[in-house]
């Protein structure tokens, strides 16, 4: 990894800030193979990323945020945070939902897996399907599309984004499997595994419910009477 200065003065369309601490392992380990969908129920099931689709599979992704705003079609600070990057981080990547050409393919996907990273998420397209289809890193776009990138720059990495209608911060913990992709900040991760945790167990209950035979099924004609629904 590459130190950056936090005091660092750039030019205009340039920022480079340093990453945060990283997330304590106990939170990836806790939240490694947690449900996209569990965790969106838990946080008001207004939250997460629309549209973006996987592309390697059905593998789970958790790690932490590394965020990089770019123009669109353009990679150069997505390579430059490749440098920066630490075993664990998800990189994820505004790309202002550009589709017409690929900002990440398959030599940016090796030199990803070289430096430990978790999976990548981008609000744009990818390229060189095949190779991500491996399966041996996540990664979440909008889209698919031959057409490369260019490499002139005008960026900003490790700054709070907006990936296809996902807010993320540095330091996010980034979730994401068939379902779409989620993030959490690290000041939620304690009262969200709890919440995470009573929901699995209610849907258990549900579903062992369903397979017995013993679901209530009064519980939604009462659910609708106390809407003011006449049944």
């Amino acid at each position: 990894m590459l130190n950056v200065k936090s005091n660092q003065s750039w030019p205009a369309g340039y920022i480079i800030n340093p990453p945060p601490p990283a997330l304590d392992a106990k939170w990836l380990e806790s939240f490694r193979g947690m449900p996209s969908a569990i965790v969106s129920d838990c946080l008001g099931r207004n939250v997460g990323g629309l549209g973006l689709k996987p592309f390697h599979g059905s593998r789970h992704m958790c790690g932490s945020a590394l965020t990089v705003r770019v123009r669109p079609g353009d990679n150069l600070m997505i390579l430059k945070a490749l440098q920066m990057a630490r075993p664990g981080d998800v990189l994820v990547i505004d790309g202002s939902g550009d589709q017409t050409r690929a900002v990440i393919g398959g030599i940016m996907r090796a030199m990803a897996l070289k430096a430990g990273i978790a999976g990548v998420v981008v609000n744009g397209a990818i390229r060189d399907l095949d190779e991500w289809a491996e399966g041996d890193l996540p990664v979440f776009a909008l889209g698919c599309v031959h057409r490369g990138p260019s490499t002139d720059g005008g960026g900003e990495i490790n700054v709070p984004i907006s990936c296809a209608g996902l807010v993320v911060n540095p330091g996010d913990l980034i979730i994401g499997d068939a379902d779409g992709v989620v993030a959490v900040s690290p000041a939620e991760l304690d009262a969200l595994l709890s919440r995470c945790g009573d929901l699995l167990d209610r849907e258990a209950g549900l579903m062992q419910a369903i397979e017995a035979g013993t679901l209530d099924p009064l519980r939604f004609d009462d659910l609708l009477r106390s809407k003011g629904c006449p049944i």
